[in-house]
């Protein structure tokens, strides 16, 4: 499959994503990690370091949305290596590692380790490392939100700008 063309920007962002995912997944195949996916790695991360936590606590912990790690331990619930409970109010369940996500526990930090072994390889072909460009693209749209930057283009009138329709 070729590489989406550059100014397809989110296309390409899945794409290297979806690369860097298809092999992690096959090195969690050949090592027999049946039902796991590589998303699922911080999260049993947090889980182990942290213990049982609530969804929204979750997500802060990995740095993602808490529609992401709901789906993220739903997928990791069907593949039996959490469990939901109750947590203090309706709203709160609590995500607690099975016996069998522990029992999965030293291939998983063997994969976690030989794969971060090879991204820093990998780090060594790029003109900066991939982390270190990406967390510079974050605290970019920090500074400045892309909506913004379109806004400039004069597709959109700027942030603030009285709408006469």
């Amino acid at each position: 499959m070729s590489a989406p063309h550059r100014d397809a920007l989110g296309t390409l962002l899945r794409h290297v994503l979806d690369t860097l995912d298809a092999d992690v997944a096959a090195v969690h195949a050949h090592l027999g990690l049946t039902d796991y996916r590589p998303r699922y790695s911080p999260v049993l991360r947090v889980l182990v370091t942290d213990g049982p936590l609530p969804i929204r606590d979750l997500a802060t912990r990995v740095g993602v949305t808490h529609s992401a790690a709901s789906q993220t331990v739903a997928g990791m619930r069907h593949a039996g290596l959490v469990t939901l409970t109750p947590g203090a109010d309706a709203r709160h369940r609590i995500v607690t590692l099975t016996d069998r996500a522990h029992a999965l526990l030293p291939a998983v930090e063997a994969e976690w380790a030989a794969t971060t072994a090879a991204v820093r390889h990998l780090d060594t072909e790029l003109p900066v490392p991939l982390a270190d460009e990406l967390y510079a693209v974050l605290d970019a749209l920090h500074r400045r939100p892309l909506r913004e930057r379109i806004a400039d283009t004069g597709l959109l009138p700027p942030p603030g700008a009285v709408s006469n329709g």
